[in-house]
């Protein structure tokens, strides 16, 4: 289930793409899939860059000869020289970190000069029925720490030299089942969660692994309406 759409990326032979808070992977595999040069993903929690690694060994790499490099690494201090990729994804991480601005002084420190930043967050609406229904979604270790507003957030980006060029929304049927979530929350941390909880948590696990054509085109009727994350696209200024 990608966050970033990659057909609105011009992605071209030899280009090198960085996921920051690549979680288990699924937007690195994404671009492996595309014409490029080369995928890195980074994250702090080794489990995640294993599962990561497990997925793309299994379903990427017979379908791809893209190198792919997963790493341990803290958005705050990314590892890597200035201007070294063409194309870096931050997804659902920013709305994670205290000192947000600081990592996006890092994202527009390794992006080429004329390179794109795809950046989603959850949005406001839906995130904030979230906090609303469930202290525990937003105190937990590790959780939210803030619910932006995309207009701060996109000013926030262009201060440091990027253009926005395009944006949607994603994800519509996942708000509500973080509505429900939220809503259990102690029943479900407990492993006790409700029937109406766990036969929506079913049907989401059967849409990622079938992706009906109704249940897609579903989903994007309601984006604009009830989509969890609001996504960005940039490009940053000067010649690549």
């Amino acid at each position: 289930m990608e966050t970033i759409d990659f057909d609105r990326l011009t992605l071209t032979p030899g280009m090198r793409v960085l996921d920051v808070g690549c979680g288990e992977g699924r937007h690195v595999n994404a671009a492996a899939l595309e014409n490029v040069g080369e995928v890195v993903g980074l994250d702090l929690e080794r489990a995640n860059l294993e599962a990561a690694r497990d997925d793309h060994d299994e379903y990427i790499a017979p379908e791809s000869d893209v190198p792919v490099t997963f790493l341990s690494g803290d958005a705050l201090r990314l590892p890597f020289e200035d201007g070294a990729f063409d194309v870096v994804c931050c997804t659902e991480v920013l709305e994670h970190i205290p000192d947000y601005e600081a990592a996006l002084d890092e994202l527009r420190r390794v992006c080429t000069p004329g390179g794109a930043l795809a950046v989603s967050v959850p949005r406001a609406g839906p995130e904030r029925v979230c906090w609303a229904l469930s202290d525990e979604y937003h105190e937990v270790e590790g959780g939210h720490v803030r619910i932006f507003d995309r207009e701060e957030l996109q000013a926030a980006i262009e201060r440091r030299g990027f253009e926005r060029v395009d944006g949607h929304f994603a994800h519509a049927l996942h708000a509500p089942y973080w509505w429900l979530k939220c809503l259990w929350w102690d029943r479900d941390q407990q492993g006790d969660a409700p029937l109406p909880l766990r036969a929506y948590d079913r049907f989401l696990e059967w849409d990622v692994l079938e992706s009906p054509r109704p249940v897609r085109l579903l989903e994007r009727g309601l984006d604009p309406a009830l989509g969890k994350s609001v996504v960005y696209y940039f490009e940053l200024e000067g010649s690549a």
